[in-house]
């Protein structure tokens, strides 16, 4: 019974954190502008994500709240870029991957052979599936589509999201908690934000405002 009223409560707050993302991407203008010097005077960490998320077809706007830390790459969890909140508990962890050229090894085996592969489009449903299964510290959350409204203002065609109970592991630096976002664009590439904090109230949706338009598919 308790396990029953814990699901049901993790199910109000994820329905409660997809309410709040339109905002994030909705609440400001853009600030990113486009110049002729492009990623010049960024750090070269930075500059190495954002031409990766350009070639997964994805526009980012580093968030000035936040400061950038050191990504997570292992056997157990890869992540390209990640940034946390000076004197607050919440940390964003980004992986973003081009499905171009799975496109193109798609449709050669295809006509070649006649055989067919899995759908390069479904690749973030593996992604998100993947890293609850390595993060959380037990079997009890629901992975669930996101509404059509919330796709539309990241531009994106399909997305997921859950909330996990994080398992204590080195990577996850004692934080209980994790929200987990795949985004995809058709033919194009997917995004998969990891967002973790200690706090599933108030000071975590304020956190999560202050990363507005922080990405966006083209």
């Amino acid at each position: 019974m308790n396990i029953i009223k814990q699901v049901g409560k993790s199910s109000l707050i994820i329905a409660y954190i997809i309410c709040l993302l339109p905002a994030l991407v909705t609440g400001q203008p853009r600030r990113h502008k486009r110049t002729q010097t492009g990623n010049e005077g960024r750090p070269t960490q930075l500059r190495s994500f954002i031409k990766q998320a350009e070639e997964a077809g994805i526009d980012f706007t580093f968030p000035p709240v936040l400061k950038e830390v050191t990504a997570i790459s292992n056997e157990n969890l890869s992540f390209d870029y990640a940034m946390a909140m000076p004197g607050q508990n919440f940390e964003i962890w980004l992986q973003v991957r081009s499905l171009k050229q799975n496109w193109t090894s798609y449709e050669q085996v295809k006509n070649i052979t006649g055989k067919m592969l899995a759908n390069p489009d479904s690749s973030y449903i593996g992604a998100i599936k993947a890293n609850a299964c390595v993060l959380s510290d037990d079997d009890r959350y629901t992975i669930r589509s996101l509404k059509p409204e919330l796709l539309e203002a990241y531009n994106a065609d399909a997305g997921k999201s859950c909330l996990v109970s994080l398992a204590d592991l080195p990577e996850t630096k004692g934080f209980k908690y994790a929200l987990l976002i795949a985004l995809q664009k058709d033919h194009t590439g997917y995004l998969l934000a990891v967002c973790l904090t200690n706090d599933k109230g108030p000071d975590f949706f304020r956190s999560l405002s202050k990363v507005r338009e922080c990405i966006k598919f083209r």
